[in-house]
């Protein structure tokens, strides 16, 4: 087997299509034919942004009768669709684009123009039979991590939910970064896109525990139709500012754990704006406000987060303390760290929640 790398510019992708140079091979496709609009309009923003996208993979057929070599697409079929599609002016970008509404021929000559000299990477596969390709493509997959629950619904969903998500992720990756929520390691493998839908889970039905049905049922309910959008990227974007403008001194502390993150964004979401089941079951009334008074709100959450930090389960912070300990996706545990944190905005949490700890 030979295989060489090359780069082929999309102009040079089309002309070598209308040529019938180079052929789409059904045979290895792994997915549906076609993308959805949706994931289509994320992937041409992509090459309009400039940023790269993992390479196609090419195999040279040698044509007996013909005398010519002409290429199959054996990996890459759903972007090469794309841009055939989005060059044809078959679909309009979506929302997530600074180019939203357009159609090819509706954008800008720099910009056509742009789009038609970006590079494709391109491995190219010679002198070898079919099943060796088969081959490649199983010992490539075997060193693949297995998909983790978040990047298993990414996978698995292509619809309106999906793509939300995948905006907010965008959005506040640097925010996770920088105040310590999130790794770049733990974003590659998706885990902003677990946390942020645990906290629309957690805005829709309460403090429950974790649980992967439960996430995956947002991506259904939501798949074809969120009307929901809006406002709850606006409601979400104001959290998370929030906690920027009047939370700094949070930043890469304890407080910022995914689990004691989660839990002050239920708390503050609850405080402006209202979560049914908590006003419901813990007879805790929201109060219109992110917090009473954030001066105070900031110094007392940080005495939170240095307790967890010493793990002072005989001190003051005790409930707090033991609820983020083990299991802290638990209804439990994250009551244990819920509650306090709403008192600390200014809401009055009755007794009977800390009874059900104790």
């Amino acid at each position: 087997m030979i295989i060489t790398t090359s780069n082929y510019s999309i102009m040079e992708i089309l002309a070598m299509l209308d040529r019938r140079e180079l052929v789409v091979n059904r045979d290895y496709q792994r997915g549906s034919a076609i993308w959805p609009n949706g994931p289509s309009s994320y992937f041409i923003d992509t090459i309009l942004e400039g940023f790269p996208f993992p390479k196609i993979y090419m195999y040279d057929i040698f044509d007996k009768k013909k005398k010519t070599v002409r290429k199959e697409i054996v990996d890459g079929q759903q972007r090469i669709s794309a841009i055939v599609r989005f060059h044809n002016n078959e679909f309009a970008l979506g929302q997530e684009s600074r180019h939203a509404g357009k159609r090819y021929d509706e954008l800008e000559e720099d910009i056509r123009d742009a789009f038609l000299a970006y590079v494709v990477s391109v491995d190219v596969i010679r002198n070898t039979a079919a099943g060796d390709i088969l081959q490649m493509f199983r010992r490539m997959n075997a060193y693949t991590l297995p998909l983790n629950e978040a990047e298993k619904r990414h996978s698995s969903f292509q619809g309106q939910f999906k793509w939300f998500v995948n905006d907010l992720c965008d959005e506040f990756n640097d925010f996770f970064v920088e105040y310590g929520v999130l790794t770049n390691r733990q974003i590659i493998r998706m885990a902003d896109a677990a946390l942020l839908t645990e906290c629309i889970d957690g805005f829709e039905n309460g403090v429950t525990s974790s649980s992967p049905a439960a996430l995956r049922q947002l991506y259904t309910k939501y798949d074809e139709s969120f009307i929901l959008h809006d406002d709850y990227k606006k409601m979400l974007q104001e959290t998370i500012h929030f906690i920027i403008r009047n939370f700094s001194a949070l930043r890469g502390t304890f407080m910022m754990k995914p689990y004691a993150f989660y839990s002050l964004v239920i708390a503050l979401l609850h405080a402006k704006y209202g979560i049914e089941s908590i006003t419901r079951e813990w007879e805790v009334s929201p109060i219109g406000t992110f917090a009473v008074d954030p001066v105070k709100a900031e110094t007392q959450l940080l005495e939170l987060a240095r307790a967890h930090e010493a793990k002072e389960i005989d001190g003051p912070h005790r409930i707090y303390v033991w609820g983020c300990t083990s299991t802290t996706d638990r209804k439990l545990r994250r009551t244990a760290r819920i509650a306090p944190i709403m008192r600390i905005l200014g809401m009055k949490v009755a007794n009977n929640v800390d009874n059900e700890l104790t």
